[in-house]
């Protein structure tokens, strides 16, 4: 049940929208979920990164890490709920790195937050830097789960939401197939 209601706040706030789309990860879909339809409430994304923070309270983390964009956001929320740290990974040519002066010491306890998962690309290269620089991973939140609890990021993992949505390397994707054109960022184009 509440897993239906999670997914009612997504609804309600217009987030989950159907098309032909572009996912960050290079992959294709015909649902989108734009998290900056719920991001624009502040006391809905409070209420999120509460149940994050809840989650993950007892690893009592030193410092929570995401990434650029939507991931700073979540950071730094969960970061004020649990009264620690929050620092945020920018890409730098093709690599998440750390910039701004942010860096973790060795054996910090670190939570890695993001806001969707698709591929789990950006999880997986936040924990590399993550382990890189010496931080002890307890745990890995994000907002939505599009792969619906498929990746095994080997932490222990909690989503707000979990979806099982399906999307296509683009040469098997079957709205590319029909002609139908795809959506990327908010432009519409021809593929």
């Amino acid at each position: 049940m509440k897993q239906e209601s999670n997914i009612d706040i997504l609804k309600d706030c217009g987030a989950i929208l159907h098309g032909h789309f572009l996912l960050t990860s290079g992959r294709h879909s015909d649902t989108y979920v734009e998290k900056f339809k719920l991001l624009q409430y502040p006391l809905l994304t409070d209420k999120l990164c509460k149940s994050i923070a809840e989650h993950f309270e007892s690893t009592k983390p030193h410092v929570i890490v995401g990434a650029a964009t939507g991931g700073i956001i979540i950071s730094h929320g969960v970061g004020r709920i649990l009264t620690t740290r929050s620092i945020f990974a920018e890409r730098e040519d093709s690599s998440l790195v750390f910039r701004r002066g942010f860096a973790i010491k060795k054996g910090e306890r670190v939570l890695i937050v993001d806001d969707i998962i698709t591929t789990g690309g950006s999880i997986i290269e936040l924990i590399d830097l993550v382990v890189k620089n010496g931080g002890v991973i307890m745990g890995i939140g994000a907002l939505i789960d599009r792969s619906g609890g498929k990746i095994d990021f080997g932490f222990p993992f909690y989503s707000f939401v979990s979806l099982d949505i399906p999307s296509h390397e683009p040469e098997k994707c079957p709205q590319c197939a029909d002609g139908i054109l795809i959506t990327t960022r908010g432009r519409t184009g021809k593929k």
